[in-house]
């Protein structure tokens, strides 16, 4: 009589182990670096190019704007003395582990999370790197309408943004297939 985990091993493909991961994961861990890749060569593009808060017009509804962002997401806690810094990039390091492996554990036919989950960590990772580096992240993106302007932004927001669009499509189609089985 064998044991649970022996009958596991004899499903298991030949010459993998226990601790593998699907070879499906490797491919949304291309798209993670892509997003690192692009976030840091744009961000350091800007950097060298622009004036700080200096604004490039592109079009009459977009700048490119350099700009330092100290907080989180719409400058959050941006003037908080800087302790914020080192929550940030304890808070980052804690969430991207968990994005990696739930993206290493990700069944292959679950290519939605996988795609929206590599987004949100090479976004993730991209201001990460700004925040332990420089302190800050930088930022570029200048959206506005007249004197208005949305926080300025850069390719790592942008990452994690359609991520979590694509989490929460997948999340919804998910939970239109289980009505449907019901």
């Amino acid at each position: 009589m064998s044991t649970e985990t022996e009958q596991h091993d004899r499903r298991r493909p030949a010459g993998s182990s226990p601790f593998s991961f699907p070879p499906v994961s490797w491919p949304w861990l291309a798209v993670t670096a892509v997003i690192i890749f692009l976030d840091l060569q744009t961000k350091q593009m800007v950097s060298e190019a622009l004036t700080l808060y200096r604004p490039v017009e592109v079009f009459s509804w977009l700048n490119i704007t350099l700009a330092h962002n100290y907080g989180a997401a719409f400058s959050f806690l941006s003037d908080a003395g800087g302790w914020q810094r080192w929550f940030f990039i304890v808070l980052a390091t804690a969430v991207s582990l968990v994005l990696l492996v739930w993206i290493l554990r990700l069944p292959r036919k679950e290519w939605i999370t996988g795609l929206g989950l590599a987004l949100v960590l090479g976004g993730a990772i991209g201001n990460l790197v700004d925040r332990i580096r420089l302190g800050y992240v930088v930022d570029f993106v200048d959206f506005h309408v007249g004197d208005w302007h949305y926080p300025a932004f850069n390719v790592a927001d942008s990452a994690i943004t359609c991520g979590v669009i694509l989490l929460l499509l997948d999340a919804f189609l998910v939970g239109m297939r289980n009505r449907r089985t019901e």
